[in-house]
Formats: structure tokens, sequence, C-alpha cells
């Protein structure tokens, strides 16, 4: 196997792994690891899960981890691949002017996408317990 390709082999690896762990982290926090709300519905009363002995809040931080850095290995993965997907863009949209719109109108979504928890202000509601 050439270098490059056992290179690729295991950054794909990684990034397979990766993927697996954010969602089986996922689904820890949503569906195994209940809210104080869906917890006292099953259980009669409030009660603190934790899974390996790590609570919900720290599972979220091991998926926002996991996600910069399936984001890390993804930016890799591009840098990579860059000749490639130039060559692919070039071919599947022809006029320049249309590419031009195509790459802004794509940094513009994925700046938006990245950064809307720090634009959009949440909604509070007081007054409620569990």
């Amino acid at each position: 196997m050439k270098a490059k390709a056992r290179q690729n082999f295991i950054i794909d690896g990684i990034m397979f792994i990766v993927m697996m762990a954010l969602t089986g982290t996922g689904l820890l926090t949503r569906y195994v690891l209940l809210s104080g709300k869906a917890a006292k519905a099953v259980y009669g009363q409030k009660v603190e899960m934790s899974m390996l002995g790590i609570g919900k809040d720290s599972w979220h931080t091991i998926h926002l981890y996991l996600g910069i850095i399936l984001l890390g290995l993804l930016l890799l993965h591009i840098v990579l691949h860059w000749k490639q997907i130039v060559a692919l863009f070039r071919k599947f949209i022809v006029s320049d002017k249309t590419r031009l719109i195509v790459v802004i109108v794509f940094i513009i979504i994925s700046i938006l996408l990245a950064t809307f928890p720090f634009i959009i202000s949440p909604t509070i509601e007081m007054g409620f317990s569990y």
C-alpha cells in the first residue's frame, strides 16, 4: 500500500471511529441519561443519572470535543484531497461566475452554522421546577 493511500486509510478509519463515538454519546445523552423532567416521569422523583461514573453534562462535553476532533480530521481530509476536490468542482460547475457564487454561499452558510449559537440568544423561562 502506498504511503498516501495508507495515510488516507488511517485518517478515514479514525474519522469513522470518532463519528461512531459522536453517535453513541449523542444517543446516550438523549435517550439513556434522561433530563430532569423525563427522569421524574420514569422514576417518580428527580434523580441524578450517570454512565461509567460520568454525568450527563460531562458526556455533553465529551460529545463537543469529539465533534471538534471530527471537524479537525475533516479539514485534514479536505487538505489532503484538495486537488481532487478542485478538479471535481471545476468539472461539475463549469462557469467561473457560478463557481464563485457557490463558493461564497457555501462559506457564508458554513460560518453561520458554526457561529449561530453565539448570534442567537436563548429563550429563558423562569419559575418552573422538576
